[in-house]
């Protein structure tokens, strides 16, 4: 049988498909790390400025009221780099998963390919034992009619 001639591309492609896999994997461990992050941001925001509210009920000074101000300010800050991080994030997980989509899609290609070739080498070597077979079936009638 006949090795299938694209074979080191079926190979290779297969190499990407599970290298674009990995990375996929990645991109979504690290969505989700900055995800936990914005979470834990956001939730400490809202504890902090509960204890701002409580502490507004029970009196501030100019200088605390700044204070708090301030923080939860900077606190904003934070948030919306992490809102940008989760956005960036989100856009390398879809890409990473085109790229996943388009390189298991060419593997899947190659791989028809080297499936059909199978199919054609399978029936070329069954028509040649057929042939084979039928010669040697008609050897032996002549030798038998002789």
């Amino acid at each position: 049988m006949k090795t299938f001639p694209l074979q080191p591309l079926l190979d290779l492609s297969n190499a990407r498909k599970d290298d674009a896999a990995r990375r996929l994997g990645q991109l979504l461990a690290s969505e989700q790390e900055v995800e936990k992050t914005l979470a834990l941001l956001e939730q400490y925001r809202e504890e902090y400025e509960g204890r701002f509210r409580e502490a507004a009920r029970n009196g501030l000074t100019r200088d605390e009221w700044g204070n708090y101000h301030t923080f939860l300010d900077r606190l904003d800050e934070a948030i919306a780099q992490q809102r940008s991080l989760v956005e960036s994030s989100r856009q390398r997980t879809l890409d990473g998963q085109k790229n996943w989509l388009d390189q298991r899609n060419r593997a899947m290609a190659f791989d028809a390919l080297s499936q059909r070739h199978r199919a054609s080498e399978v029936r070329k070597e069954a028509k040649t034992e057929q042939r084979a077979q039928d010669e040697h079936a008609a050897k032996l009638r002549r030798s038998e009619s002789q």
